[in-house]
C-alpha cells in the first residue's frame, strides 16, 4: 500500500466538493484541537501521556487523508485547511517544546522562518494563498517532523532509552527541517512561476476573481 496518496482509487472519478462537513475535515479540525491538550501536558510534565496526544495529532494527518481519497470526500475546504492545521499545530509544537527545554532552538527557526517568507511572498504576489498543490516533497518534509517531535518528547519518559531516542528524533528532526526549506524554496519559485504565468495571459495575479475568469 502507498504512503503518499494513500487511499487513491482508479476506479472512482473524484468529485471536489464544496462541503465543510466532510469526516477528514472533522478529523483535521480535531486533530487541531488535540494541540493545547499536549501544551497543557507538555508543561505539567506529563511526557508520557503528551508523547501518545502527539503520536495520535501526527497519525490523524495520514488517516484524514486516506478517508479523503479513499471514500471520495475531497473538498474544497480540505484541500486549505488540513496543510494550515498542519502547519499552525506544527508550529505551536515546535515552540513549546522550545520552551521546554526539550528540543533545540534550531527546530523552531527552521520552521517558523520560511513560512513566515512565504506569507510574504503570498501575501505580496496574490494577496492570499496562491492555491499551489501540495507537493510529495512538501508531505515527506511533514511525515519528518511529525515523526521526529514525539520521538524527542518519548526520550523525557523515565526509564527509557534517553540517548538514543534523542539522537534519533534529532536526525529525523534535521532531515524534516532540510526538507522544510527545500519545499519552502520550491514553494516560492512556484509562487513565482504561478505570478508570471497568470501575467503573461492577461491577469492580475492579485485579484482572484480574474483567475476563474480567465
Amino acid at each position: 500500500m502507498r504512503l503518499i496518496g494513500a487511499g487513491t482509487r482508479d476506479d472512482v472519478e473524484y468529485v471536489i466538493s464544496d462541503r465543510f462537513w466532510t469526516v477528514p475535515n472533522v478529523i483535521t479540525v480535531l486533530r487541531f484541537c488535540l494541540v493545547p491538550v499536549f501544551v497543557w501536558l507538555l508543561f505539567t510534565e506529563r511526557y508520557l501521556a503528551a508523547f501518545i496526544v502527539l503520536a495520535v495529532l501526527s497519525s490523524t494527518d495520514w488517516v484524514d487523508g486516506y478517508i479523503a481519497r479513499r471514500f471520495n470526500q475531497v473538498s474544497t475546504v480540505g484541500q486549505w485547511l488540513d496543510p494550515v492545521a498542519d502547519r499552525l499545530s506544527l508550529m505551536v509544537v515546535a515552540v513549546s517544546l522550545v520552551l521546554a527545554g526539550i528540543a533545540p532552538w534550531w527546530l523552531v527557526f527552521c520552521i517558523i522562518v520560511p513560512d513566515i517568507v512565504l506569507a510574504i511572498a503570498a501575501l505580496a504576489m496574490f494577496r492570499g494563498s496562491p492555491e499551489l498543490a501540495v507537493t510529495n516533497l512538501g508531505k515527506i518534509r511533514t511525515a519528518l517532523l511529525l515523526v521526529g517531535t514525539p520521538l524527542l518528547l518519548l526520550a523525557q519518559v523515565p526509564g527509557l532509552a534517553e540517548v538514543p531516542l534523542t539522537l534519533s528524533a534529532n536526525i529525523v528532526l534535521g532531515l524534516g527541517c532540510a526538507g522544510h526549506i527545500w519545499a519552502a524554496g520550491d514553494y516560492l519559485m512556484g509562487c513565482a512561476r504561478k505570478s508570471r504565468a497568470l501575467t503573461a495571459r492577461g491577469l492580475d495575479p492579485r485579484d482572484r476573481a480574474s483567475w476563474a475568469s480567465g
